[in-house]
């Protein structure tokens, strides 16, 4: 199998597991390509003696598997240079949380026998793309996880003019709001009151960021519908943060949201049960009354 590897460079004290992966990799006879600023940072700067069938730069690359190492970022970054390759990625989890990179490092070659027999699968996600008119995006206009819409700095909540399909739906007034897919619904979105969402439920998710009203709750819409975005600001700009990516918008910059034409691929342990890692990973239904 060929991988191509994408790292975080910024754990030096957790750079070990990469150098275990590799390791193992080599022992299976894997052909490995990794990113060129991954492995400058395990080379340059950790001094480590890494083998390499190739590097590569951006997304010029292909391979059977990507394999990001690092938290939860770094796989958003993977999933930017993936793209509409149509590449499985596994994440290996050397963060914190780690709800998309799963799996730990205790696991790698335990995971790895998994792959190399066929033993595991692979979820499809949904893929939100942003259109600004007026302005051009210095980034990628896709999102795994959420698109948000934010005030800048210390200024004044803004007023978001909201429609779906081309039908109002309200005026938000708010620090911001996030739009987010079912697999973002577990991040930014639900740090923010929004719901957590079951992957492939074919669903958006809207939360208001500090709403300045108690009437406004988030609201589930279809995936295939379309979100209109019309932003009123005192200081006549705001934000918009795709998966993170954040830019600067004057106000006049008319926002739409949609679904993706394509969609990435997770690469899951075979015996993977999404209400266990909700479970596991943020201690969802715990009762600290109970030995439950």
């Amino acid at each position: 199998m060929k991988f191509a590897i994408f790292g975080n460079t910024y754990q030096a004290k957790k750079s070990s597991h990469a150098s275990a992966l590799l390791q193992l990799l080599e022992k299976k006879g894997a052909e490995v390509c990794i990113c060129r600023e991954f492995y400058q940072f395990l080379t340059s700067d950790l001094h480590m003696n890494i083998h390499t069938d190739h590097l590569f730069d951006g997304d010029d690359f292909s391979a059977d598997m990507v394999i990001s190492i690092g938290g939860d970022g770094t796989f958003l970054k993977a999933a930017s240079r993936v793209g509409r390759k149509g590449i499985p990625i596994l994440g290996i989890n050397t963060g914190r949380l780690g709800f998309l990179a799963d799996i730990s490092p205790q696991e790698i070659e335990e995971t790895f026998d998994e792959i190399y027999s066929g033993r595991y699968s692979v979820e499809e996600r949904s893929v939100l793309q942003l259109l600004c008119r007026g302005k051009q995006l210095q980034a990628s206009p896709y999102a795994l996880n959420e698109i948000a819409v934010l005030k800048r700095d210390s200024s004044s909540m803004i007023s978001i003019h909201t429609a779906i399909n081309g039908a109002y739906l309200n005026t938000y007034q708010a620090d911001g709001l996030v739009i987010a897919t079912p697999t973002g619904s577990t991040a930014y979105s639900l740090s923010v009151g929004g719901p957590i969402i079951v992957p492939h439920s074919n669903t958006i998710a809207i939360t208001p960021v500090a709403p300045h009203s108690l009437n406004v709750r988030p609201i589930v819409i279809r995936d295939d519908w379309e979100i209109t975005l019309d932003v009123e600001s005192r200081s006549h700009s705001f934000l918009v943060a795709i998966d993170g990516r954040s830019e600067s918008c004057q106000e006049n910059t008319q926002l739409t949201i949609r679904k993706a034409d394509y969609n990435i691929k997770v690469v899951k342990r075979f015996n993977h049960i999404f209400f266990e890692t909700l479970r596991s990973k943020m201690m969802w239904g715990a009762d600290g009354r109970t030995n439950q």
